[in-house]
C-alpha cells in the first residue's frame, strides 16, 4: 500500500513540476514575424555524371529582413545542395546581424522544388550573441524564387516567416 501511495505522490510531483517548468518556458517565449528579400552573391555548380542534370551546388547569399516591430537586419547565408533537375535536398547556415550587433545563427535543412520555384525547410537556432546570447528556437519561412535573370549567379527570392525563440533565465 505504501508503494502505491508513493507512486501517486511521485506522479503528482512530476505533473506539478512539468506544469511549473512548462509555464516558465512559455512565459519567456518570443516571436518576431518578418518579410525578407534574398539574393545570390556566388554560386558554384559541380556536375555529377550518374543521372541527367545532377549537380552539387555551393552558394553564398545575402538577405535583408524587415521585422514587424520595425527592426531591420542583414544576413549572410552559406548553402549546399544536391539537385537533380533543380530539385532536391539542401542545407544552409544563416547568420542574421541586427543593428545593435546582436546575431542569430540558424541551421536549416529542406527540399527545393524544381526550377528553384519554392523551398520547404526546418530551421533551428544554433547560437545567438548580444541580446540573443543563449537563445534557442526555430525559424519558419516560406520563399518564392523569381526567374533567373541574365547575368545573375542565382535566383532572387522573396518571402515571409516567423522567428520563435526563448532566452535563458537571468
Amino acid at each position: 500500500m505504501a508503494t502505491k501511495k508513493s507512486m501517486w505522490v511521485l506522479f503528482g510531483i512530476i505533473v506539478i513540476s512539468t506544469w511549473v517548468l512548462g509555464s516558465t518556458i512559455q512565459a519567456g517565449a518570443e516571436s518576431l514575424n518578418f518579410k525578407f528579400y534574398t539574393y545570390a552573391t556566388k554560386t558554384e555548380k559541380f556536375p555529377v555524371d550518374d543521372v541527367e542534370e545532377h549537380i552539387v551546388m555551393y552558394q553564398l547569399r545575402g538577405t535583408f529582413y524587415v521585422f514587424e516591430n520595425g527592426e531591420v537586419a542583414t544576413a549572410s547565408l552559406v548553402a549546399t545542395g544536391d539537385f537533380i533537375k533543380l530539385a532536391g535536398p539542401f542545407m544552409n547556415y544563416n547568420t542574421i546581424k541586427f543593428a545593435d550587433g546582436s546575431t542569430i545563427i540558424i541551421k536549416s535543412q529542406g527540399t527545393m522544388g524544381g526550377s528553384f520555384t519554392s523551398a520547404g525547410q526546418t530551421s533551428e537556432i544554433i547560437k545567438g550573441t548580444g541580446r540573443f546570447a543563449g537563445s534557442k528556437g526555430t525559424l519558419t519561412a516560406k520563399i518564392k524564387y523569381l526567374p533567373l535573370e541574365k547575368g545573375e549567379v542565382g535566383p532572387k527570392g522573396i518571402g515571409e516567416g516567423t522567428l520563435n525563440y526563448t532566452l535563458p533565465s537571468k
